[in-house]
């Protein structure tokens, strides 16, 4: 059985962690699966990805038992060949990344689901920076990530206490966008990334750039690189479109060019 469920419909790529069983856990073959299906959604007809995991959990983090067999991956290896080009590929990605986390997200988890672009929550799920408790770091690019999200303070309680952290408190605290009840969560969410499907998907990549880029640059670049993105936005054929539609008072059609 695949690791990774993954389906194409009406240009949203479908991607499903697929280890039930374990909660979702990664080990090298699902992480490995995960890059690729990934570097298969730069295809032109794909135009947003969907996010989630098979059962009850969205990813439990690390699969231990990988980590204590004696002919597994070692750490280095695990975060330089599976988390690390994981959370890579989803930043540098030039469509929206819709995480729904349907369930439990643990240690890498949580940071990968943190690292899309627009994170879902289902009312049950919770989030936890689990790492503490077996005397790691947070990693998965946890440490980058959840302090721009929600402050030094809270962050730093959360990765040295490792508690669990609810839906509807990770909604408040700005760590997700959105949470929906259980029953209505698979529904919702796909409506959010049906939506972005159907924007203009050069301009939405841009943004998504322009955010990559807010991390560490200066006011001065970031209005540098505003200006060069803003250009290369405008010269895109679905702006064309979307002025055309407002001025003509009709819905504009984007073809994600």
């Amino acid at each position: 059985m695949s690791t990774i469920l993954f389906e194409v419909r009406d240009h949203i790529a479908f991607i499903t962690l697929n280890r039930p069983d374990k909660y979702n856990a990664f080990n090298r073959e699902m992480a490995l699966e995960l890059q690729q299906r990934l570097d298969e959604c730069r295809a032109e007809a794909i135009r947003c990805v969907y996010l989630t995991g098979a059962g009850k959990a969205f990813s439990a983090g690390q699969d231990l038992d990988e980590v204590v067999d004696p002919n597994g991956p070692a750490i280095d290896t695990i975060l330089g060949e599976h988390y690390n080009p994981i959370v890579m590929r989803l930043r540098k990605l030039e469509k929206p990344v819709v995480a729904a986390v349907n369930g439990v997200a643990a240690g890498a988890g949580a940071n990968i689901a943190l690292c899309c672009d627009v994170v879902l929550a289902a009312q049950g799920a919770s989030f936890i920076q689990a790492f503490s408790k077996i005397g790691l770091i947070p990693d998965s690019g946890g440490t980058y990530v959840l302090p721009r999200l929600i402050g030094f303070q809270k962050a730093s309680a959360l990765f040295l206490l490792g508690e669990k952290v609810p839906a509807a408190d990770a909604e408040r605290m700005g760590m997700v966008y959105k949470v929906f009840p259980d029953e209505q969560f698979a529904e919702e969410t796909q409506k959010i990334a049906a939506t972005l499907a159907a924007m203009p998907t050069r301009g939405l990549a841009l943004t998504k750039l322009a955010l990559n880029n807010s991390m560490n640059n200066q006011f001065e670049e970031q209005l540098q690189d505003e200006e060069i993105l803003q250009q290369r936005a405008g010269s895109t054929h679905d702006y064309k479109e979307g002025v055309q539609a407002f001025l003509e008072k009709r819905k504009p059609t984007f073809i994600g060019k």
